[in-house]
């Protein structure tokens, strides 16, 4: 259920298929592996000819593990760490990623569709669904995939119209939390050389929480023309549309924390694992929260969570091949329409629109001498529109704001076959980055001004209720100015800000490999790359801009069939080199107001090992193992707080700066947050022939992960224990695979470990994103 691709004897991408790609050729009722077909590297190649780190799932995988948006894609990768909030998926690769939740800063894994780079984190849903494969490539990919992929890339690959060809699928599925999901695809046959693929997916469930939030309401569909209008042009061209409705994410309390005057005291909520935060015992659990700022407790949270998102896309593949080599252009539109609630402890409201437009060129030369050479142009132009309004209660910040981003890249690839078993591969790119930000914001604060032993005690100051916009607020003070909160001895205060800035930043990035076949079945390589994450703005007081991230990767690698491909084990090293990392929080500025901020923090080293195992045990049996060891440590990690918001609320060493105003935070020498020192996959997969017609088809898998942190305070109530997680699906079947019924068994361990834990940054209390309850269902398909 969750094990990888086992083998694929052929590939839908646009590139065509060499002789000498390594499709496998075994009778299907051989006990042997198949071989996989990849374009990571931006050609067509056998996954075990390939010099890179990448790991593969097909889109049969995907689909009975009941993956419809990345968040569990871990499951199936080790190297992967995603947490799935209600904003977007931050995804991290091994210790490599973000909190990137907002559009002033760049996420650090490129996710690809289709082959065309989406952006904004809050776009990667919506698109699992009729899939032939998900590539997802481990460590920085700046020279084919450029700026912002420091920490890898994903790729995710739709199954292609099939030329000439009449055929399709349903699946429909039901389950407990009331969980109906429906997904279906037909290929139409335009004449020999051409087809119609028209592709949906449905889903819907109830809430994993009390209060209803952490449900599912999912549309989507896709429409694909292919054809070859000539024996050596092919065109393809993609629409797609989802939409992403319900609560979103939901959170739970897990405790409060108070400050003795030596550190702070962490007390559990005691409420249950499935409470949600809108529920009477949560919302009486909040009145007992105090903003230490103010002395005042804490009101319910009133406004509801939502989702309200649309997102579209339009490409083109367009595929030359001439005398010299293969010409491939890819123009392409996204666009996404963001309306939302969160309510992770504090109310956020975003009305945000993503237009981005993008065109690559790129030319894959035939060999010439002993020459492979492949290059390319990018160009990329994004325009974010985003309205927001973010509710602390002790505090409240009205923005509007503006982003464009243009990037222009060239790059290119050069492979020195020097022998039949021995080749030397470089690469470079150059990027051209242009930022551009209009903003302009409106922040409401409440200032104590009443002190008791040093302490502010204002217990009676009304607290800042929630608006969308700064029109409803009951009290508005003048620009600058401020308004006595009656006799509770605290004032509103006003600050507004406009901000106007641009910058122009450019990196060249590289690749240097080298390969060798030490055997029929075996690639030896070692490689070294880097990657460059580019910076962007600051709207908050006291926070200038900041500046690009960069990682240099030095890989090890071996790959292996054993045992007439009936065995693959591949290894791989690597030490990975991190500096001038960013970190996106949502924290207080200068003056006390809540601010989306991106930092750069410092530098770490994360280094490890990664070992995969798959054995064709007999023809009907598949086992396979995956482990992983991640030593991802901070060499440097210091970053500032207002000293007027109080203690920071931090498990690392605290002292006040050079600046009075702020205190310095030194986080140097704990492990990076979202690495878990040890990933192990397991998994089976068993065919049971009943008779020469039917079948029955089980499989399993589990994982482990190791303790780790969740976030960047480095509090014991972010520290992740060990878990082993696990699945079963059992299906049964006719031998022609025309149909199947199925039941399922996810987490059945239920064990609801914590995902996200987003720290309020004024109230000393912690919420959490916690893991999906133990879930089963069955589902029916059929294909004809």
């Amino acid at each position: 259920m969750g094990a990888p691709a086992y083998g694929q004897t052929k590939s839908d991408g646009d590139a065509p298929v060499t002789p000498n790609d390594g499709q496998s050729s075994q009778p299907p009722n051989s006990a042997q592996l198949g071989d996989i077909i990849i374009t990571a590297q931006r050609k067509t190649e056998n996954l075990q000819k390939a010099p890179v780190a990448v790991a593969v799932i097909g889109g049969d995988t995907i689909s009975n593990a009941g993956i419809t948006a990345p968040g569990r894609l871990q499951e199936l990768v080790p190297a992967l760490s995603i947490q799935p909030t209600s904003s977007g998926n931050l995804i991290f690769i091994r210790g490599v990623g973000n909190f990137t939740l907002t559009s002033n800063s760049d996420p650090s894994t490129a996710f690809n569709f289709d082959d065309v780079y989406v952006g904004r984190p809050t776009s990667s849903n919506g698109v699992f669904y009729d899939l032939d494969r998900l590539e997802v490539l481990k460590g920085p990919q700046g020279t084919l995939y450029g700026r912002n992929a420091t920490a890898g890339a994903i790729n995710v690959i739709p199954t292609q119209p099939k030329l000439g060809e009449l055929s399709g699928y349903a699946t429909v599925g039901y389950g407990n939390y009331n969980a109906l999901t429906a997904e279906a695809a037909i290929n139409v046959p335009l004449g020999p050389n051409g087809a119609l693929r028209v592709s949906g997916n449905y889903s819907k469930r109830d809430g994993y929480l009390k209060d209803g939030t952490s449900n599912d309401d999912t549309k989507a569909f896709r429409v694909q023309l292919k054809g070859e209008l000539t024996s050596d042009l092919t065109v393809r061209a993609t629409f797609d549309y989802a939409h992403v409705g319900g609560t979103g994410e939901g959170m739970v309390y897990i405790d409060k924390a108070v400050f003795n005057g030596t550190n702070f005291v962490i007390t559990p909520s005691g409420l249950p694992e499935a409470e949600g935060l809108g529920t009477p015992a949560s919302q009486a659990y909040r009145q007992t929260l105090v903003f230490a700022a103010i002395g005042a407790k804490a009101n319910p949270l009133l406004q509801d969570q939502y989702l309200n998102n649309s997102y579209f896309g339009a490409n083109l593949n367009i595929a030359l091949r001439t005398g010299i080599g293969t010409f491939t252009i890819i123009p392409a539109w996204r666009y996404a329409h963001i309306d939302s609630i969160v309510r992770p402890g504090f109310i956020g409201n975003s009305n945000e629109k993503d237009d981005q437009e993008s065109v690559e060129l790129r030319f894959a030369a035939k060999r010439f001498s002993i020459f492979d050479f492949s290059a390319g142009l990018y160009y990329y132009n994004e325009k974010v529109r985003s309205i927001g309004a973010l509710s602390l209660e002790s505090a409240i910040s009205f923005t509007d704001q503006r982003y464009a981003t243009r990037s222009k890249a060239a790059y290119a690839r050069l492979t020195a076959n020097v022998t039949d078993w021995f080749r030397l591969t470089g690469g470079i790119r150059y990027t051209d980055d242009d930022k551009t930000f209009v903003g302009k914001g409106t922040s409401l604060a409440i200032v104590c001004q009443v002190r008791v032993a040093g302490v502010a005690s204002c217990p009676n100051a009304p607290l800042i209720r929630w608006t969308k916009s700064l029109a409803e607020q009951p009290i508005v003070p003048p620009a600058g100015g401020a308004v006595p909160l009656g006799t509770s001895g605290a004032v509103i205060t006003r600050v507004d800000s406009v901000n106007n800035a641009a910058i122009a930043q450019n990196q060249t990035t590289y690749r240097g490999a080298i390969e060798f076949d030490v055997g029929p079945r075996s690639l030896l390589y070692a490689s070294v790359e880097t990657g460059y994450r580019s910076g962007g703005f600051n709207f908050a007081a006291g926070r200038g801009p900041f500046l690009p991230e960069y990682i240099t990767a030095y890989t090890f690698g071996l790959k292996n069939r054993f045992f007439n491909n009936r065995v693959q084990l591949n290894l791989e090293g690597f030490i990975w080199k991190y500096r001038d990392q960013q970190l996106s929080h949502i924290a207080l500025d200068a003056n006390n107001r809540p601010a989306n901020i991106t930092e750069n923090i410092g530098r770490s080293t994360n280094k490890g090992f990664e070992a995969e195992l798959t054995v064709a045990a007999t023809k009907n049996t598949i086992l396979n193992a995956d482990v992983q060891y991640l030593n991802a440590k901070y060499d440097s990690f210091l970053y500032q707080t207002p000293v007027s918001a109080g203690r920071p609320f931090t498990g690392c060493p605290v002292a006040v700066s050079s600046n009075p105003a702020f205190y310095n935070v030194d986080c140097s020498g704990y492990p990076a947050f979202n690495a878990p020192k040890w990933t192990i996959n397991f998994g089976l997969q068993q065919t049971f022939n009943v008779s020469d017609r039917y079948k029955f088809v089980f499989s399993a898998d589990t994982q482990y992960r190791s303790s780790h942190y969740a976030f960047y305070y480095f509090t014991a109530d972010e520290l992740v224990g060990g878990v082993w997680r696990s699945n079963a699906l059992l299906s049964f079947g006719p031998s022609d695979n025309r149909w199947s019924v199925s039941a399922y068994v996810r987490n059945i361990e239920n064990k609801r470990t914590i995902l996200f834990i987003p720290e309020h940054p004024s109230l000393t209390a912690a919420t959490a994103q916690l893991a999906a309850p133990r879930t089963f269902g069955g589902r029916v398909s059929m294909k004809f």
